[in-house]
């Protein structure tokens, strides 16, 4: 076990939407993203999805409201909520969520990134 610098592995990828697992505990998956855009409307059917915002700030969109997210806050979306995250300039962000989960949820397209991408 060794402790883990964010700053550091940030350092190691710069595109967006594709995340990447630091850590596991249990049956869940910390991981570090950079996000910048939109992204793509998707739910999670089984689990809740937390959002950590390490640097930068962005917003998730739900079909009746808006939530911002900065430096330092977090939001949990509930499973089988509808949402789409998306930043004007680029967020650091750190997810936590069941192994196994993949990004766009059951709405996969062309920002389905690849699962279990260790950094």
């Amino acid at each position: 076990m060794e402790k883990i610098n964010l700053k550091d592995k940030l350092a190691k990828f710069s595109e967006h939407w594709t995340p990447k697992i630091i850590a596991e505990m249990n049956d869940y998956q910390f991981k570090l993203v950079k996000i910048k855009g939109e992204f793509v409307w998707h739910n999670h059917s089984d689990t809740d999805e937390v959002f950590i915002v390490i640097e930068g700030s962005m917003k998730i969109e739900f079909k009746d409201e808006i939530v911002e997210l900065n430096e330092g806050e977090m939001y949990v979306v509930p499973k089988g909520v509808e949402h789409k995250p998306f930043a004007e300039d680029e967020c650091k962000v750190l997810l936590v969520e069941p192994r196994g989960i993949v990004n766009t949820g059951d709405a996969e397209g062309e920002l389905t990134a690849a699962n279990d991408v260790w950094i």
